[in-house]
């Protein structure tokens, strides 16, 4: 059963019906302040959860993350970043974390804290949400998902000798609006391949159209290419009917979830299955599975979450929340289902925007005041260091 413990179903379907008469902007980064068919054309076969006995057992094919965790700050990695969005761990250890205004990528030393710059990403043109988003890394490659001044597109460049090589293109021609819905989620999954999560560029009947690559969860090989097992031949979309996905994360079982901004209503974690229609425009929350698209696992009130990014580790997933300025931990059972999340840090740090999993119970975490939604008075952002269960 979907865990939905915060807000009942008839609630949530009245706050959907007036989010999809109204379609406006959640507390992502489109108000930051404040988010086509009912089929599911070329569904294939997802991996089978194991069964489960209902009480929350742990199954020989995964364990049951316990119903309540802990988080704890071990300590600071690095301060004064400017506008960090992506970051992705090197073997050493250290980091390489995008500005998404400057279009800056910077390394960061893990122990000391230090910074120095690796490069400027050429070709991205920051306004609004737009800039350089989503960091992936590939060996000695490093991908990003930027805006650039007509599209959004996925490009990637050599990382060697602490320097940045230029940007050779992988995808482009998603599409972008002049400040909202640009996605930016971008991941390598244990399959080898890329996913890249898209927004609607603020038309949200893209999200429908399986000829456009906005509104989608997208996935390729290293190239750009398609990948011969994509749910249709020829197309690159994975998934389809998501209004804006910044944070893409696989669970122990290899399974993708992806977070979500809602518009005025609904955030939403969603477990994607290959070629599944989760429903935006027509759905924002859950209510679209009689309508055969497929209901999110978890949701939240806008005010509570506004999600980018995710991460996964210790039989939890870990989401990060903008307007919600909170760290939502979401368990999953000996099933695989999610179970009731629980908050950690609401407005002790700000706006929260990228988390990674470094190693068994640790994450790092990187606050987001300074991209313009943020208060004078909140400083530089920085990278926290999280012991957590």
């Amino acid at each position: 059963m979907s865990a939905r413990p915060l807000a009942s179903r008839s609630l949530a379907a009245a706050l959907t019906a007036l989010a999809v008469l109204a379609v406006g902007c959640s507390g992502d980064d489109s108000s930051e302040g404040a988010g086509d068919g009912p089929s599911r054309p070329g569904a294939g076969d997802s991996p089978a959860p194991p069964e489960g006995d209902g009480d929350g057992e742990a199954t020989e094919d995964g364990d049951a993350a316990p119903a309540e965790g802990s988080a704890e700050v071990e300590g600071t990695v690095a301060e004064g970043l400017p506008s960090p969005w992506g970051m992705v761990e090197l073997p050493d250890g250290d980091l390489l974390v995008g500005s998404r205004d400057d279009a800056t990528v910077l390394r960061v030393d893990a122990d000391s804290g230090e910074t120095t710059e690796a490069g400027r990403v050429e070709g991205v043109e920051a306004n609004g949400e737009g800039g350089l988003l989503g960091l992936a890394l590939d060996g000695d490659t490093l991908y990003a998902y930027i805006t650039a001044a007509s599209d959004n597109r996925v490009v990637r460049m050599r990382y060697t000798d602490g320097q940045l090589g230029s940007p050779d293109v992988v995808l482009d021609g998603i599409p972008k609006d002049d400040v909202i819905h640009h996605g930016g989620g971008l991941a390598f999954g244990p399959d080898g391949m890329l996913y890249a999560g898209t927004g609607d560029a603020n038309e949200p009947d893209l999200a429908q159209d399986p000829d456009s690559l906005a509104g989608k969860i997208l996935r390729m090989t290293p190239d750009g290419e398609v990948p011969g097992d994509n749910p249709e031949p020829d197309s690159l979309v994975f998934s389809l009917g998501h209004r804006n996905v910044q944070g893409l994360a696989w669970d122990d079982r290899d399974r993708l979830w992806a977070s979500e901004f809602g518009a005025r209503s609904l955030d939403e974690l969603n477990l994607i299955e290959p070629g599944a229609n989760y429903g935006w425009p027509e759905h924002e929350g859950s209510g679209g599975a009689d309508d055969g698209f497929v209901d999110p696992q978890v949701e939240w009130p806008v005010e509570q979450a506004s999600p980018s990014g995710l991460a996964y580790t210790d039989g939890a997933l870990w989401m990060a929340g903008l307007r919600g300025e909170r760290l939502w931990r979401v368990p999953l059972d000996g099933a695989g289902e999610a179970g009731e999340p629980e908050a950690f840090f609401e407005s002790e740090y700000g706006r929260l925007r990228a988390v990674l999993a470094v190693g068994p119970g640790e994450l790092l975490l990187a606050t987001n005041e300074t991209d313009g939604r943020g208060t004078p008075e909140d400083g530089d952002d920085r990278i926290l260091r999280l012991n957590v269960l």
